[in-house]
């Protein structure tokens, strides 16, 4: 499974999945203290902005991170849970974990996996750039834009409630 939560929620939801890896999605600089049964290797810290168009002095999101949380997810053994987060636990890391099932799965139906994400998650708003540069990555022809923008925009919220998605 993957688990979504915000930032302020990173160490219950490590304690309570029993979760080995940690997939960090945030923006630089933002202090983030590692769980202590994660090890260092298991943790991987990915500092973008939540934008989708070009802001002088923040950074958008690229090819290079969705190559990053791509090769994270797959060396991601599946023995223990896998924890993304973000600041809030609503775009980047909502992103971020459908791109990993996405890619965990490639035979899954995007919109299926979305309708789900939605269910799991009522304020999950998935950053459209980040999600449309795994697209292209994962070469599925735009099914993920379309999939994510079929259950448009989550509730308002400060920060999202932790949610999981399955794999299978």
């Amino acid at each position: 499974m993957i688990h979504v939560c915000p930032l302020s929620r990173l160490e219950e939801t490590v304690q309570r999945t029993g979760a080995a890896h940690v997939l960090t999605v945030i923006n630089h600089g933002t202090a983030v203290t590692r769980p202590a049964s994660i090890t260092p290797d298991n943790h991987l810290f990915i500092g973008f902005n939540d934008i989708t168009t070009p802001q002088d002095g923040l950074v958008r999101p690229a090819a290079e991170h969705v190559d990053a949380i791509l090769g994270f997810a797959r060396r991601w053994p599946r023995q223990a849970p896998l924890v993304v987060h973000c600041f809030a636990g609503i775009s980047r890391s909502t992103a971020s974990a459908y791109i990993a099932a996405c890619a965990l799965n490639p035979d899954r139906n995007e919109a299926r996996l979305a309708a789900e994400l939605r269910e799991a998650s009522p304020s999950a708003t998935p950053n459209a750039l980040l999600i449309a540069l795994a697209d292209a990555a994962l070469g599925r022809q735009g099914r993920m834009i379309a999939a994510i923008a079929s259950i448009g925009r989550g509730a308002d919220a400060f920060e999202g409630n932790p949610f999981f998605l399955r794999l299978d």
